[in-house]
């Protein structure tokens, strides 16, 4: 069983011009979403195309934001400086961001119900793959050149996106991490612990040694070919780090973030295969003190993974 399987097409876009420079175009782009919900403000995927100008086989960078709208600062920050380099990028508005989140949600976020959080991100992988549908059919990108960069929960999708599209040949993931359980245990924010079920010492050792014999199978057979005992295993990016291996893959991360416990970052760290990993002096919020240093990191990863 793959949840993340939808019809694989060119989705129709409406592109409008919004900002021109001498090196770049911004376009902000919309367009109908393969896996439509109840909540119509879902249903339309927006996003903003960075192009750079008299460019052509660019390698091309989906920016996927956290929760909030704040988030979303980094990434135009990040697609700006990338486009200047010959980059192109796509930022994607989460169904977390304002533009797409139902008043139904905002009025009970973060106390969702499971099957509301697996159907955020079921929408959220789409939302990236949807995205490559759409500019792998522009004469400017290289299709052999794609790379996912997530932030917070949007490095959470863009791991599992990597993992189960292998078309994304790099991914940067910010502030993230994976083992979901240990987040909601470890973690020190109290709105973290507000989507986990409490446990006892005993049943979130029990799960964990549930997780472990699980992610032991997929690596064997493939996540499509076994049944998760908790359907919150295919939302978790630890189950799709097997996949990550001998992979491009470059995590940054805050040495005190209060929501992603270091433990959980390093569990995913570890099952990507131990990849390039940098962690800064800060707070999941003060981390982004170190931006010059930060796009200074993503850019020449991406350079070198690319040959550019």
């Amino acid at each position: 069983m793959n949840p993340y399987d939808y019809q694989n097409s060119v989705p129709e876009a409406n592109l409008q011009l919004k900002q021109e420079t001498a090196e770049w175009r911004r376009y902000s782009v919309d367009f109908p979403t393969a896996l439509p919900t109840r909540h119509e403000k879902n249903n339309i995927v927006h996003g903003d195309y960075f192009q750079p100008r008299g460019i052509v086989h660019t390698p091309l960078v989906v920016l996927f934001h956290g929760i909030g709208d704040q988030l979303l600062i980094p990434c135009k920050f990040l697609a700006q400086n990338l486009v200047k380099k010959g980059t192109a990028c796509f930022v994607l508005y989460s169904v977390f961001h304002s533009r797409r989140m139902s008043e139904t949600v905002k009025n009970r976020y973060p106390i969702l119900t499971p099957e509301e959080w697996f159907e955020s991100y079921q929408i959220s992988v789409t939302d990236i793959r949807q995205s490559i549908d759409w500019a792998s059919n522009r004469t400017e990108i290289n299709k052999e050149q794609i790379a996912v960069l997530g932030i917070s929960f949007g490095g959470f999708v863009s791991a599992i996106t990597m993992g189960v599209d292998q078309r994304i040949k790099a991914g940067v993931f910010l502030i993230a991490g994976g083992n979901s359980e240990k987040i909601g245990r470890n973690s020190r924010k109290r709105s973290m612990k507000k989507g986990f079920k409490p446990r006892t010492e005993d049943e979130y050792h029990e799960t964990q040694r549930e997780y472990a014999r699980y992610l032991a199978e997929v690596a064997k057979k493939g996540f499509e070919n076994v049944a998760p005992a908790r359907k919150s295993f295919l939302t978790d990016p630890m189950t799709f780090a097997y996949y990550l291996q001998q992979r491009p893959v470059l995590m940054l991360n805050a040495l005190w973030d209060e929501y992603i416990p270091k433990e959980a970052t390093l569990d995913f760290w570890e099952a990507c295969g131990k990849p390039e990993i940098s962690w800064f002096p800060g707070t999941h919020t003060t981390f982004w003190l170190w931006f010059p240093l930060i796009r200074r990191r993503i850019a020449h990863f991406l350079s070198s993974t690319f040959g550019r």
